[in-house]
């Protein structure tokens, strides 16, 4: 199977890595010093099972590597939009696009049934470049759960034991073409699995974020040392309800317990992707992470005091460092 993963960064080198590893002709669409490394000496991965090691294609023009069997966008939300255009090249009859990302997606409501189907979220994809450029029909929507950071050019390092890709259709219905690329990855080492209920999974992990991005951007530490203070982690606790909150006006309940979730997290040391942005340099995911979800809260009708005031401050450092419009 012919798999392109656009975005070889943290999230996309060990998801290249591990379909690397479980039988797939991988290539990737990466740029800069880590398109230079991964040239010269491939892809490495280290996590808690072990050192990966794969050679894979690496081009810094999707156009070099023609129609491929599936795609993996891993580039960040606020990117996508600027990449989409690139993407074409890399779309033969039957491609398929997993958007393997943080926050809410530009898709959310399409085919989501209800009042709000069909509703554009015009912030996430201005123009509409990426529904032009891959439309609804190709896409397949993607949750990852694995902590990753770049550590060098080429190098991911992921601290966690539990690594976990979950790929979805929109419509919820069965998708044999996202249960092929899941089986490649589980033969890679990594969990994997295809749900029918995407959008729980994405407010899943979109809940425990926004519990601890926020908050982190602010005192500039990892999870673990900004909730060892107690008014910082019981305002996570606050956030974490509300966005629990949103969900379930949202027609969707999410099985976890804030409390439980909060405590789990009080032990991660593990700065945030947003965070990782912020300290380096790089735009942020101010827009798919943070406002979005307010969005959201405001369409449902949901009140969130804590969450309003957490993602004010925390776009307000954004902006200040002019890593956000």
């Amino acid at each position: 199977m012919k798999i392109c993963v656009f975005g070889a960064g943290a999230v996309g080198g060990h998801l290249a890595t591990r379909l690397a590893k479980g039988g797939a002709d991988v290539s990737v669409v990466v740029r800069g010093a880590n398109l230079e490394a991964i040239r010269a000496r491939g892809l490495t991965t280290r996590a808690l099972d072990g050192e990966h090691h794969a050679r894979v294609q690496a081009t810094g023009d999707a156009a070099e590597l023609g129609p491929q069997d599936a795609v993996l966008v891993t580039v960040k939300a606020q990117a996508q939009p600027a990449i989409a255009e690139s993407i074409r090249p890399l779309l033969g009859p039957d491609t398929f696009v997993a958007f393997v990302m943080n926050g809410i997606p530009w898709w959310y409501f399409d085919r989501h049934g209800g009042p709000l189907d069909g509703t554009r979220l015009a912030e996430l994809d201005p123009g509409e470049a990426i529904r032009s450029a891959v439309g609804v029909e190709r896409t397949v929507g993607g949750v990852v759960h694995s902590a990753t950071t770049v550590i060098e050019p080429g190098v991911v390092q992921a601290v966690n034991a539990f690594n976990k890709l979950i790929l979805g259709e929109p419509d919820g219905s069965p998708s044999p073409r996202a249960e092929r690329v899941c089986e490649i990855i589980r033969r890679g080492g990594m969990e994997a699995e295809v749900t029918r209920s995407i959008r729980q999974e994405v407010w899943a992990k979109l809940a425990g974020g926004l519990a601890n991005a926020p908050v982190c951007v602010l005192s500039r530490k990892d999870i673990a040392d900004t909730y060892a203070d107690p008014v910082i982690r019981a305002a996570a606790l606050r956030i974490l309800k509300e966005a629990l909150s949103v969900a379930r006006a949202l027609g969707i309940e999410v099985k976890l317990d804030p409390a439980t979730r909060i405590e789990q997290l009080s032990n991660f040391r593990h700065k945030p992707s947003i965070l990782q942005d912020l300290e380096l340099g790089r735009p942020m995911e101010v827009e798919a992470q943070l406002l979005a979800p307010l969005r959201l809260a405001r369409l449902a009708g949901v009140e969130t005091p804590t969450l309003d005031l957490m993602v004010a401050l925390a776009k307000a450092a954004a902006e200040a460092a002019g890593l956000h419009r």
